[in-house]
């Protein structure tokens, strides 16, 4: 997302509690498997695996840009980023759902992948739709359908912290133009 304000691509559509264990099983957590970290690629390949064997194929190919999800994405899970890493992994551009839970929001932001808050997204977007989704202005469009949806666009700190790709380059951007000034 580094820079990017306005995001097209294919949706791909998921349900109402989507957990952090369907975005990616619990296995590919721990270690001793060689994904056993986080490395994005490697988690990937795993990516929603519990929702759907053939996302992550899907998904690293280009097909799918979005996530587009139910109420509580994330949710049941542990405050962890691997999930996280997954959706990246994969390709995936952005989430955007009914609701999501507040740790897994707050960890996608940190960690660069912008998650977006739009009721109605699930009754408006069937998986294979295109979408445009302007980051500022808090406006979808399916350009399949037609529809136009909003959300609340994210503050602007938070916009700031996808815009550097997460907090760690964030907060190393914040620290140096701190020593510089002294």
């Amino acid at each position: 997302m580094a820079g990017e304000t306005v995001l097209k691509g294919k949706a791909w559509v998921c349900g109402d509690y989507t957990d952090s264990y369907q975005i990616l099983p619990e296995k590919y957590w721990q270690g001793g498997a060689k994904v056993g970290n986080l490395n994005m690629e490697e988690l990937g390949k795993h990516a929603m695996e519990g929702a759907d064997q053939n996302f992550a194929a899907e998904a690293s190919s280009g097909k799918y840009a979005f996530i587009v999800a139910g109420r509580n994405f994330g949710g049941g899970g542990k405050s962890i980023e691997h999930p996280i890493f997954a959706i990246k992994g994969a390709g995936v551009k952005a989430v955007i759902a009914e609701s999501s839970s507040r740790y897994f929001f707050r960890n996608s932001i940190n960690n660069g992948l912008p998650i977006l808050i739009c009721e109605g997204i699930t009754s408006k977007v069937s998986k294979g739709d295109d979408l445009e989704v302007d980051l500022p202005k808090g406006e979808i469009r399916n350009l399949t359908t037609g529809a136009k949806l909003k959300f609340a666009p994210l503050p602007e700190n938070l916009m700031e912290i996808l815009k550097m790709g997460g907090y760690i380059p964030y907060t190393k951007k914040k620290m140096a133009a701190e020593s510089s000034r002294k």
